[in-house]
């Protein structure tokens, strides 16, 4: 009985210390974040590293933080990789990006306290060029990277919102530091025309309200798409060289190389 307690104890350890391991590159890996107290929720996320980190261990990559949709909410993390760039990167070794997939918890949405404590901690973990972190979600994931990109726009270099809701008034409330900050960033938006569960309208007046002040914003429409424009999205190589062209000089200034 004693030798039962001492495997399943060591078995434990074992299972603890592969869920914080960190990935190998070219590869996608599980882990945990705890949030710190008072700083929202703890979740797990998915993290990739690409194939060539290995042969360049100093260096800085760029990093997509990607946020999914309702349905991958829960408690298997791996069901994050089903759409977007962690799907995309799990099935290829020399993706150039590190991405970075959280999970949201059962029956939650994505709340801007717990993702700007992730973030810190997952630029502490890993390589990641500060001046290319790029923020990109679908649906739930969309209506994330809205609410982000009004709260902390000074962390990305780039944001892609996919059939996100928005909230337009929210640009008032801005201060002035955080609204320049906000009109320098590109953003790329994508949306189905036929969507039935986020209509059109809701990119279209974002995306009027960021033109009527000067920001740097572009919405692309999928003609036929309904709700999944994030297929067709993240399956463009285009998309990755748009982002690979956006960085920043330093905080707060986004730029197009």
């Amino acid at each position: 009985m004693k030798l039962f307690y001492l495997l399943l104890g060591l078995g434990l350890l074992s299972l603890s210390a592969c869920a914080t391991m960190k990935p190998l590159p070219g590869s996608e890996s599980a882990a945990r974040f705890e949030a710190p107290a008072g700083q929202g929720t703890s979740f797990d996320y998915l993290a990739y590293l690409p194939g060539k980190a290995a042969q360049h261990p100093r260096k800085k990559w760029p990093t997509i933080l990607f946020l999914h949709g309702s349905g991958e909410r829960g408690t298997n993390v791996w069901l994050v990789a089903k759409h977007g760039p962690p799907k995309i990167a799990k099935d290829k070794a020399d993706f150039q990006f590190i991405v970075i997939s959280p999970q949201c918890p059962p029956r939650q949405k994505w709340e801007v306290a717990s993702l700007t404590a992730f973030v810190q901690e997952m630029k502490k973990k890993y390589p990641i060029d500060d001046n290319r972190l790029y923020l990109t979600g679908l649906s739930m994931g969309g209506a994330g990277t809205w609410k982000m990109l009004l709260a902390q726009p000074d962390l990305f270099a780039a944001a892609a919102p996919v059939c996100g809701r928005a909230d337009p008034a929210a640009l008032t409330g801005l201060e002035s530091a955080s609204l320049q900050t906000l009109k320098a960033l590109p953003i790329w938006v994508f949306h189905g025309a036929k969507d039935p569960t986020v209509p059109l309208s809701e990119s279209q007046t974002m995306v009027k309200a960021l033109k009527d002040i000067g920001a740097n914003v572009k919405l692309t429409i999928y003609p036929e798409a309904t709700h999944d424009s994030w297929t067709e999205t993240y399956n463009n190589p285009e998309f990755y060289r748009w982002l690979l062209r956006q960085e920043r000089k330093s905080a707060g200034q986004p730029t197009a190389k």
